[in-house]
């Protein structure tokens, strides 16, 4: 496929997705979604002070704040959609549990006390409740929990292993990986009180990592079942599947954002023979690369409140976090610094396999 110039890619865009109608089923409440708005802080992880700790800054990279300050590693830190408050877990090596604390660093709090794996948090949308992932009582299962920790209450009792729990906006049900038979990864829904569990992708290989559209009617997922990773997108009642990339490259690694329209979907592929970062519209019709970088790797890349992406990528000889424009253009590094510079999502659990970003 002809890869087009950066500077085309917007006006492309909205020609093929103009008049797109689609026929969804929408879960009732109304979704919880910030405004577009330019006052939002960035937390990643990076090793620059020996260890790995969480830190902040602001959009354009200044301000860097360290927020941790003890051995252990700290990663997957998750904010509140007002930005008030942050959760993340802490590993010592021997348990992995999770974290609270103020948008700037104070008042960190242990949230959760078993001695094994807890992991995984995400607020609800309006930072009530967390959902999380725990072997609290023998395997992997979902748990949810008021915002200070209380009121714990697990909400699946299976014999299979869970995994990557998110809310959908309206916080009205969670989505969640299960496997179902030891070598299947299935994506459930199921009500935000664990009533309604059910199966909405039921096909053969694997299925993980769900992510909503903005407005709660779409999920989109990584699948196998056409024999290599592939990203798809269904109604969130697991009807409509489409996939979205359809090229016998990987294009199934990592994290993914759909943008507040819900018309394009950045996503990373192996398609140009490295790691580049490719960008598609809601019914898989497009795919342009934005990054164009041979000799570097780049990853995960996630919308910003201020409508850039924000991505991962090696291009300076160590991992740095840039952000670009819609259209590819204004590629700028944030972190500069000859520390590892990363997303705090470190990685991400379905079932039984563990897979890096």
């Amino acid at each position: 496929m002809k890869t087009l110039k950066p500077i085309n890619l917007l006006a492309v865009l909205l020609l093929l997705s103009a008049g797109c109608t689609a026929r969804d089923l929408l879960p009732p409440g109304k979704p919880l979604v910030p405004t577009e708005t330019r006052n939002f802080k960035i937390y990643f992880s990076s090793n620059r002070d020996g260890r790995l700790e969480l830190y902040r800054m602001n959009p354009d990279g200044s301000d860097v704040i360290r927020l941790t300050h003890n051995t252990a590693r700290k990663y997957f830190a998750v904010v509140t959609l007002d930005g008030s408050k942050v959760l993340y877990v802490q590993d010592d090596r021997k348990s992995k549990e999770i974290f609270t604390m103020d948008a700037n660093g104070g008042n960190q709090r242990q949230l959760t006390h078993t001695g094994g794996i807890n992991e995984f948090p995400r607020w609800s949308p309006d930072g009530s409740r967390i959902a999380f992932i725990s072997d609290r009582d023998g395997h992997s299962e979902i748990y949810v929990m008021n915002e200070d920790g209380s009121h714990v209450r697990r909400l699946t009792h299976t014999q299979r292993e869970q995994g990557d729990v998110k809310w959908s906006p309206d916080g009205q049900h969670l989505a969640y990986v299960s496997n179902v038979d030891g070598s299947e990864e299935e994506i459930f829904i199921m009500n935000a009180d664990g009533s309604a569990q059910r199966n909405i992708t039921n096909s053969p290989g694997l299925n993980w990592n769900p992510f909503w559209s903005p407005s709660g009617r779409k999920i989109g997922f990584v699948s196998t079942r056409d024999g290599n990773r592939e990203i798809y997108a269904m109604n969130w009642d697991g009807s409509g599947v489409t996939n979205l990339t359809h090229n016998p490259a990987d294009d199934g690694s990592g994290q993914f954002t759909w943008s507040r329209d819900e018309k394009y979907l950045p996503f990373v592929t192996t398609r140009d023979g490295n790691r580049e970062i490719y960008i598609t519209d809601s019914e898989g019709k497009i795919a342009l690369n934005m990054t164009n970088t041979p000799k570097a790797e780049e990853d995960d890349p996630v919308w910003l409140p201020d409508g850039r992406i924000l991505f991962m990528t090696n291009r300076d000889g160590n991992w740095e976090l840039y952000a670009m424009n819609p259209d590819g253009t204004n590629q700028v590094n944030l972190t500069h610094n000859p520390a590892d510079d990363m997303r705090s999502i470190m990685a991400y659990k379905e079932g039984l396999a563990e897979r890096g970003n």
